[in-house]
């Protein structure tokens, strides 16, 4: 590394536009790895770090070689999220980031965003998750995945193969972004007045109504399942939960989407996944650290 101050300087802010160029992509890797905003933050914050760190003379590929630092840091961080929601109170959700301006989060393609992905890949190992994430969403190569992995070529072919099984197996054939959008006010304006025959109009059969509340009162900690038990749980908070409430229509996870706010910040965010047959599950945000960013991309004012 240089010794001069001015050539320091001029080093670092080197290394500071070569690792901005690719941080978009940083944080999507460690975003779907980990279903935390605020965790993904963390990965790059710590990439970055060990990007300052290096020698950077030595390194052929910046993008590849940070690529790889964050693949390797969200493992980690996978590991250790993993134990701890073991002792989650209540079900636990992905944190929902804001999509409107960028539907891909860096990536080629915008996989691996849905929440109903990302609870899918929260089952398999950090290193099937981190194979999936690379070649579905970033079309990496696999021979770049065995070496980010540290895995054979034919490994990764068998990682990213399972991972996608899996994730295939287990989504629902789920209907277009305009009908979940119209279900979803649908849905709202029944909530909103305790209209049970306007609930059971758009709820599927089998219904699921999951609520991550992270501790926070008021939140349920159990899921609610079945078009019956869902209809009169929504319609039995509609006088308490809606009252004095601002509702904004978001883009959260490339899918639409509700921020539920009152005059002290926001309460909750309601996503939902539909399919032919109606609304299948209802996803309440309520964690207030959960909540926070999509609160604050909500209320920045349109960029130009």
């Amino acid at each position: 590394m240089p010794s001069d101050p001015r050539a320091a300087a001029n080093d670092l802010e080197r290394a500071a536009s070569a690792f901005d160029a690719v941080r978009p992509r940083l944080f999507g890797i460690a975003y779907r790895m980990l279903g935390s905003a605020a965790e993904a933050e963390d990965v790059v914050q710590d990439a970055w770090l060990r990007w300052q760190a290096c020698d950077r003379d030595a390194v052929r590929d910046p993008p590849a070689f940070l690529a790889t630092t964050t693949t390797r840091l969200a493992i980690n961080a996978a590991q250790s999220a993993r134990v701890r929601r073991e002792t989650y109170v209540g079900p636990w959700l992905p944190e929902p980031v804001d999509t409107s301006a960028d539907p891909a989060l860096g990536a080629e393609r915008g996989e691996a965003l849905e929440v109903a992905v990302l609870l899918l890949l929260e089952t398999l190992s950090p290193t099937e998750r981190a194979a999936y994430v690379l070649r579905e969403a970033f079309a990496y190569p696999y021979g770049d995945i065995a070496d980010i992995l540290q895995v054979q070529e034919a490994n990764a072919r068998q990682l990213v193969s399972r991972a996608r099984r899996h994730v295939e197996g287990g989504r629902r054939v789920t209907v277009g972004a305009d009908e979940q959008r119209r279900l979803l006010d649908a849905f709202l304006a029944a909530a909103r007045a305790g209209d049970l025959a306007g609930l059971e109009r758009v709820l599927a059969a089998d219904v699921v109504s999951v609520t991550d509340g992270g501790g926070v009162a008021g939140a349920a900690r159990i899921r609610v399942e079945g078009r019956p038990r869902v209809t009169r749980f929504v319609a039995a908070f509609a006088t308490r939960f809606w009252a004095g409430t601002a509702l904004t229509p978001v883009h959260a996870n490339g899918q639409p989407a509700v921020l539920v706010t009152r005059a002290d910040g926001a309460l909750a965010l309601l996503a939902v996944d539909a399919s032919d047959a109606g609304i299948a599950v209802l996803r309440w945000t309520m964690s207030p650290a959960k909540l926070a960013g999509i609160a604050r991309a909500t209320a920045r004012p349109p960029a130009g």
